[in-house]
């Protein structure tokens, strides 16, 4: 029953959108309307600048970092902290307070992945900066990135339940940017702005 909870706790975490908080308490309107119309701290880069996206990235990152972190302290047990993420993680998806349209889940999954190896996550966020950086694309980045994040996490942690839920993690993760791709392949895909103040 407390691996449960945890699991559920891990989704309702999830559940809540940073980006629709902040752009709320900002009174910057809401995210899901503008841009992209994702709710995540690269579309908010577009609609409102470096700082509220900032704000937006260490939310989602937080929310993905704290619930395996729990279930580390109180499971003890590789198999429900990697639950934990993935269910952080769905939550972020599809969150359950916000009409279950959320976003795209980079960040959060990056913040699951520190929770199950930090080392891991270097790996996996060094790989989106060179990725990012060469191509200005997010999507692409996140892309490559979470398709090696699998075997980061198997190199890095050695676990096979951690790696089991990285892969889960790459999968949902390709189908969130299934309209990514197919912009990407029509060269339609927007890049990253960086002048943004």
């Amino acid at each position: 029953m407390l691996d449960l909870i945890l699991v559920i706790l891990g989704y309702l975490i999830g559940s809540i959108s940073s980006a629709i908080v902040v752009c709320r308490v900002l009174r910057l309107g809401d995210p899901r309307q503008g841009g992209s119309g994702n709710p995540g701290a690269t579309n908010v880069l577009r609609l409102a600048g470096k700082a509220p996206a900032a704000a937006v990235l260490v939310g989602d990152w937080l929310k993905g970092t704290v619930p395996v972190v729990l279930a580390w302290i109180v499971a003890r047990d590789p198999l429900i902290a990697g639950a934990a993420g993935l269910a952080a993680f769905l939550g972020h998806l599809f969150p359950v307070f916000f009409r279950f349209q959320g976003g795209k889940g980079v960040a959060t999954g990056m913040g699951v992945i520190l929770g199950w190896s930090p080392l891991a996550l270097l790996a996996t966020a060094l790989t989106w900066l060179a990725v990012a950086g060469a191509s200005r694309y997010a999507s692409l980045a996140a892309l490559v990135a979470f398709a090696m994040a699998p075997l980061f996490v198997l190199w890095l942690s050695g676990s096979p339940a951690l790696t089991a839920a990285a892969a889960l993690l790459t999968v949902a993760t390709v189908w969130r940017h299934r309209g990514n791709i197919a912009r990407l392949a029509a060269g339609e895909e927007s890049r990253i702005n960086l002048s943004s103040s």
